[in-house]
């Protein structure tokens, strides 16, 4: 059988892709592991018991506006990684864009602030966990983008790695902010971010191990 006659039977009888199946299948690995994530916050951490007041302020709307820009560009990322093109990522460079406007946010604070309070606002009283938490929180939501990945074919699979505990990561520091009583920008540019980065560093890292296919 020559080349031709090769790929043409490959073909035959192979059924149509529907439109928008790679983000349906992330979508399904993000909830999952979202589900998993909320019952292990609720279960172990506890929500916080202002949570109705505090999600009538601003600072609440101010986390999860850059938690949830992360994710949604993260996400939109691994999407276009998951293909077989092995594309790069034409999305990923806006997450400048999250990162300048809190930075901004921070550097309002600062200057409303006394210096001489400004260690405590950055520290606040959870710097030693912060970070951690949003890594270990985020496992349960890699490993459903994980499962997501069987079905779907990345070629660059450290970048898909990456982008993927970047989404874990981001989507896990917005769950979180569910029981961390934290409210300074400064504080979350630095604590949460530095969660979101161990996460895309772990996801890059076993990226060419688990993806593989």
């Amino acid at each position: 059988m020559n080349t031709e006659a090769l790929i043409e039977s490959l073909t035959q009888n192979v059924p149509p892709v529907r439109r928008n199946a790679v983000g349906w299948r992330l979508a399904v690995g993000l909830i999952g592991g979202g589900m998993v994530t909320i019952i292990v916050i609720a279960l172990m951490l506890g929500l916080r018991s202002d949570l109705d007041l505090a999600m009538r302020g601003f600072n609440f709307w101010m986390k999860w506006t850059y938690t949830i820009s992360l994710g949604t560009i993260a996400i939109w990322a691994t999407a276009r990684l998951a293909r077989p093109d092995g594309a790069r990522p034409p999305s990923l460079w806006l997450v400048v864009l999250p990162l300048a406007a809190l930075a901004g946010f921070g550097a309002v604070e600062l200057a409303r602030t006394p210096s001489a309070d400004w260690l405590a606002m950055w520290l606040g009283h959870s710097w030693r966990i912060c970070s951690l938490m949003v890594l270990l929180l985020s496992a349960p939501i890699f490993i459903g983008f994980l499962w997501s990945f069987r079905r779907l074919a990345p070629t660059r699979l450290r970048a898909a790695g990456g982008t993927a505990g970047l989404a874990a990561g981001a989507w896990a520091a917005t769950l979180y902010c569910l029981h961390c009583p934290e409210v300074s920008a400064i504080f979350v540019l630095t604590w949460y971010t530095l969660g979101i980065v161990l996460a895309a560093g772990v996801g890059a890292l076993l990226g060419p191990r688990v993806l593989r296919w």
